[in-house]
């Protein structure tokens, strides 16, 4: 397949872009455009070029899939085709569909002229990525648009439609109709009026209070984005866009590369690679027919099943809500109605969107009304015994194919499937609260679901904007297993002489959005006491995690009973400490034993954090997560970890995974040190060895 389709108009020559999805510019599209410019050139009846890609998109910039490899540097680069485009003696016009994004928008921007659909989606995101333009986009972009428009552009990386440029230099035209027709219209008129071909390079821009306004946002933006070099770079190289061309191209370049060997870019395109990655599952191939998803249950409307709920309607699937008392159902309804009319209130939501959304809402108290969904999903109480009554009756009620899911953050699924006679119908959904706002979606897949259940299920988590890592069944999955261990360390560290708030105050200073206390306190402790106490009729030589137990059995369960490992004032969410808890804590010491010690807050993220990575490489070992990536995953939209840290297998990445096992075998050293739980898993111990890394 051609790169490119080079065919004549007349005597316009129309170059379609062909490296689909999105026309990403990898070195066989580079080199196509080079070669179909050049044909163009060559040929005396060719008077001007139209360069087009398809409806979804001029092109959405780099091609990721040539990230990391020598293709991605090299010639023809995008400078080169760049630099092309501006040289040719024939005019040359861009038309502009869909989206028009990054290099696609600098390829643009090389371009004599520009005809753009009124709905185009224009960006400059590679500030998202940890880096910024890099082929001019930072000299061009400012040439053509105001300086404020252009810099909140490349320093947001947000989208903006081409509509919004309408009599700007930007775009020579922004239309309506077909586009192709509209480009060559434009081609022609430029041939026949003989228009000076125009190069962006070649305008001089003059602002006399820009250097004020560029003050202005170095100051804003050092403050909003601490943890990331990338956007004061940004405001940096528009700067220089008052300089000569090339030299701010120089200066340009310079900031490119010194972003691209940083560590938080490293972490961005991490994430950014691997939330494309976690779709594919590598048993499961591309073209498996899916199950009709039309219709969606949801079995129980607590905090939970309102929240689930909430993502159907608003991709406008129709949901039957099922509960079995009045009083909780009508709760539940008024819960979802009230978020949605926060969301209105804030101008977030129009009321007929809010009325449209609630009126594919049905309230039942019968099994009767969902017996026709596609899909049912469980959100009840996490007790085993209640998920087998409830799904002993979905296998009684729900039609021939329909999809059964759980959403159980922890309980076995094969297990769960076993309370069925079509158990390669169940498969795990498990959401994260508020279900409603958290991206992640763990999709638990038990030994005897069937290829097109997770085929289904991933399709539709991308409906309902959740990113969906698949895990298979073990206690926690890959989340809460992770979890486990984390807390436990935080819980060490108390019983050795941290204080709760000091742990959370040193993860969070080190970028986690929430210490592992104040997000307990805001879970609710009683979810984990609930957990822990099945752990330990199960496990009668589990070890307790006492002073937790202690907490709860006096009725502290967190924000929503207004103590937990904090206290909270009526109505307030900040956290206070309490005399109360110290009193605990120091009561649990004397009664072991311990004396406790100053721990340094570097020492209270190593563990933590290895502690995930640690867990995380048994993961993998065992086949749970099929790339250590959908760890990061689940880590980095799930559990508030940083995105320019790029989560726990990653980060270890990034310290050396020899130094991460170092750092392990002196923990289990150390006075007091637990050397079962410091036992590097044998995956980390291999790869360290080897030289290599999870990535």
């Amino acid at each position: 397949m051609s790169s490119t389709h080079y065919e004549l108009n007349r005597d316009v020559a129309i170059v379609t872009l062909n490296n689909p999805p999105i026309n990403g510019l990898g070195l066989d599209l580079r080199v196509g455009i080079i070669a179909a410019i050049d044909r163009a050139n060559a040929d005396p009846a060719v008077r001007a070029v139209v360069l087009i890609g398809s409806d979804r998109a001029f092109s959405g910039g780099a091609d990721i899939r040539e990230f990391g490899t020598t293709k991605s540097g090299q010639e023809p680069t995008l400078l080169t085709v760049i630099s092309t485009l501006e040289a040719s003696d024939k005019p040359i016009v861009a038309a502009i569909g869909g989206a028009c994004m990054g290099g696609g928008l600098e390829l643009a921007l090389g371009c004599h002229f520009r005809v753009a659909k009124s709905d185009a989606a224009i960006a400059l995101p590679e500030v998202k990525l940890g880096i910024l333009p890099g082929a001019g986009g930072t000299q061009r972009l400012p040439r053509l648009i105001p300086l404020d428009a252009a810099l909140n552009m490349i320093v947001s990386g947000n989208t903006v439609p081409a509509a919004r440029f309408k009599g700007m230099a930007l775009f020579d035209e922004v239309v309506e109709g077909d586009l192709l027709t509209a480009a060559i219209d434009f081609a022609n008129k430029a041939v026949t009026k003989n228009y000076a071909l125009k190069r962006v390079r070649d305008i001089k821009i003059d602002a006399p209070e820009a250097e004020s306004y560029l003050q202005f946002a170095r100051n804003s933006v050092s403050t909003m984005s601490k943890n990331y070099p990338a956007p004061l770079k940004c405001v940096e190289t528009v700067a220089a866009a008052f300089k000569p061309f090339d030299e701010g191209m120089k200066i340009e370049r310079e900031a490119f590369v010194t972003l691209m060997n940083t560590p938080e870019s490293r972490a961005l395109r991490h994430a950014f690679i691997g939330e494309r990655a976690c779709t594919k599952i590598p048993d499961v191939p591309a073209d498996t027919p899916l199950r009709k998803i039309e219709n969606v249950a949801v079995i129980g409307a607590g905090t939970m099943g309102g929240g689930i709920a909430m993502n159907f309607l608003n991709a406008g699937i129709p949901v039957v809500l099922l509960e079995m008392k009045q009083e909780a159902l009508e709760r539940g309804i008024a819960t979802i109605r009230k978020n949605y009319e926060n969301s209105r209130k804030k101008g977030k939501l129009s009321t007929e969107k809010l009325e449209a959304r609630m009126a594919l809402l049905t309230p039942t108290l019968s099994y009767e009304e969902i017996r026709q969904a596609d899909l049912v999903i469980e959100a009840v109480f996490e007790e085993i015994g209640v998920k087998e009554q409830i799904f002993k009756k979905l296998d009684e009620v729900m039609k021939h194919g329909a999809i059964l899911a759980s959403n159980t953050s922890t309980l076995d699924i094969n297990r769960i499937a076993g309370f069925t006679k079509r158990p390669q119908d169940v498969v795990g959904l498990h959401f994260f609260s508020p279900a409603n706002v958290m991206r992640l979606l763990e999709v638990v897949r038990g030994e005897k679901t069937a290829k097109d259940v997770l085929a289904t299920v991933m399709q539709i988590a991308k409906k309902i904007k959740k990113v969906a890592v698949v895990s298979g069944v073990c206690d926690g999955f890959i989340g809460n297993r992770m979890l486990k261990f984390y807390i436990g360390q935080a819980m060490a560290l108390v019983e050795e002489g941290a204080a709760p708030q000091q742990i959370d105050r040193a993860l969070e200073k080190w970028g986690m959005a929430m210490g592992p206390f104040r997000m307990s306190d805001l879970a609710g402790l009683d979810i984990g006491w609930s957990i822990r106490k099945r752990l330990y009729a199960e496990n009668h030589n589990a070890k307790r995690a006492a002073i937790a137990d202690q907490l709860c059995e006096l009725g502290r369960f967190g924000q929503k009973t207004g103590k937990g490992w904090y206290a909270y004032a009526p109505g307030q969410r900040d956290a206070q400490p309490d005399q109360i808890v110290e009193e605990i804590i120091v009561s649990y010491r004397k009664s072991v034993g311990i004396t406790p010690r100053k721990v340094l807050d570097e020492e209270i993220v190593e563990r933590c954090i290895y502690a995930l990575t640690n867990e995380g490489a048994r993961i993998l070992e065992e086949g749970i997560a099929a790339r250590a990536s959908d760890v990061d995953m689940v880590y980095l939209t799930g559990y508030g970890f940083p995105a320019h840290r790029g989560g726990p297998m990653l980060y270890a990445d990034m310290m050396g995974l020899p130094n991460v096992v170092r750092s392990m075998r002196r923990f289990a050293l150390a006075p007091g040190g637990d050397a079962r739980f410091w036992q590097p898993a044998a995956l980390l111990v291999q790869l360290a060895e080897a030289g290599q890394s999870f990535s």
